[in-house]
């Protein structure tokens, strides 16, 4: 049965390969390099192959106001996108990297799942709450989180729309698969590397330092605890009760550990300073770091550039008077901020979960976002299909993300191409899938929550049962 299972997945994880070598042979006929959902000017390939030509031509790659991404990135691709004897710029190469990116950040995320399965299951059993684990070992979650995100339309057309952000994708799955295994060198490189190519992953230290200091998701603290001192204050069970057994229900009570958190901050200041190295070789005739996180982090958090997206920030710094542009700018930019710790305070034995939220939220409060952002939150969603199988308006959710997803381009087009519309056309669609995020997020934290009060209604019960 279990040969069946993995045979069963990794013919549907061959197929997504397939579909996407199939969608590579028709770039011009899809032109999804050139959709403003798909790419942005900080993911946008197009842009990285400007700047690589004017590094090539002597210039700063940050001349203009072209590229604005990592001079790591721009090293890695810069040379696939060379323009070749026909004229035209040889995609295929980048075109396979990205391919291999989305099927690497499908087997993190399915291990990352099996470990989270793993843990979550030896919390249930512990309870004594073992009918809550066995639904899970039908179809892993991981499994389902891994063919989520690779048949996720969204992640097909970031893939074949040649858009960095599967790269970016992978080095935050990365950071959290290492935390989840508590390998602290590998979730510091992970997200050192995704700050550096993208500011908003930043704020996933803080799930990151608790999944490496509790541990991967559990139920609510105060369960165990509550089981221990029973056990503790039984006097028919303290005979039993070995300090082996003490041990591992303190181990299961989730007790911060410190020196994997010191771990992981001793590598991210060993990766940070490395890549601040290198980065300072590659610019350092065209101005250094400080020219340098000027055009790259400066263009994100001041919102320079204003070409249509899927987000909000374009239109409304459009419309603004200039006077209120910085204010309006510390305002967006802060309302990231200030959910940060609230929800790390009331979801922090969930941390992976809480990777979760956090990276939603940036998805759409951020500058540039594409619809390569809204793939790895809806792929890391499946990690908590059974958590979460009782969420409201799950169809409702569903249905507007598909209509979002068709309307889009229609709207673009009357806009831009046919001029019977205008640019609110294209903005009513953007405001409706920002709406549906946030219904998103809101639902499925109130769906957590719902299942931990569940949880401790039912271990409430079972203490009853066993003291009466």
């Amino acid at each position: 049965m279990k040969r069946k299972k993995v045979q069963w997945f990794w013919t549907w994880v061959l197929g997504s390969v397939a579909m996407r070598l199939i969608l590579l042979y028709f770039p011009k006929n899809l032109n999804l390099s050139l959709r403003p959902e798909v790419s942005t000017p900080v993911t946008s390939l197009r842009r990285l192959a400007e700047g690589y030509w004017l590094k090539q031509s002597s210039l700063s790659p940050y001349a203009g106001s072209m590229y604005h991404g990592s001079p790591l990135l721009l090293t890695l691709l810069g040379p696939l996108t060379v323009t070749r004897v026909e004229g035209q710029p040889d995609h295929l190469l980048c075109s396979l990297i990205f391919v291999v990116a989305d099927v690497a950040c499908a087997m993190l995320i399915c291990g990352a799942g099996e470990k989270l399965q793993v843990a979550y299951s030896s919390s249930l059993q512990f309870l004594g709450l073992h009918n809550l684990s066995e639904d899970s070992e039908l179809l892993p979650s991981g499994d389902i989180a891994a063919l989520v995100y690779l048949w996720n339309p969204f992640t097909v057309v970031a893939c074949v729309g040649l858009s960095t952000s599967a790269i970016e994708n992978l080095m935050v799955v990365l950071s959290l698969y290492g935390a989840c295994s508590r390998l602290a060198p590998l979730a510091a490189f992970g997200w050192v590397m995704a700050t550096h190519m993208s500011l908003y992953p930043a704020i996933l230290i803080v799930p990151v330092i608790l999944l490496l200091g509790y541990g991967p998701d559990a139920p609510p603290r105060k369960l165990f605890w509550r089981r221990k001192n029973l056990e503790v204050g039984n006097s028919t069970c303290s005979d039993s009760y070995s300090a082996e057994e003490e041990k591992n229900q303190l181990k299961m009570a989730n007790v911060f550990s410190l020196r994997p958190v010191v771990l992981f901050l001793f590598w991210t200041l060993l990766w940070s300073s490395y890549v601040l190295f290198l980065c300072s070789i590659y610019v350092q005739q065209y101005g250094g770091l400080r020219e340098l996180f000027r055009r790259t982090y400066g263009f994100i958090l001041t919102v320079q550039d204003l070409s249509p997206n899927i987000g909000v920030l374009w239109y409304f710094f459009a419309e603004v008077f200039d006077f209120f542009r910085n204010f309006f700018l510390l305002v967006f930019h802060g309302n990231i901020l200030l959910m940060i710790a609230p929800l790390a305070l009331r979801l922090n034995h969930r941390p992976c979960f809480l990777a979760f939220v956090y990276i939603a939220i940036s998805s759409m409060l951020k500058s540039y976002p594409s619809v390569g952002d809204s793939a790895l939150y809806l792929g890391l969603l499946g990690l908590f299909a059974y958590e979460l199988k009782d969420m409201n308006f799950s169809f409702f959710l569903f249905s507007g993300y598909v209509g979002v997803s068709l309307l889009s381009p229609v709207m673009h087009n009357l806009w831009i191409w046919r001029g019977t519309g205008n640019a609110n056309f294209y903005f009513a669609t953007a405001i409706t899938y920002t709406c549906f995020q946030i219904i998103l997020v809101v639902e499925s934290v109130s769906a957590m929550l719902n299942h931990d009060r569940m949880l401790t209604k039912l271990y409430t019960a079972k203490l009853q049962n066993v003291k009466s």
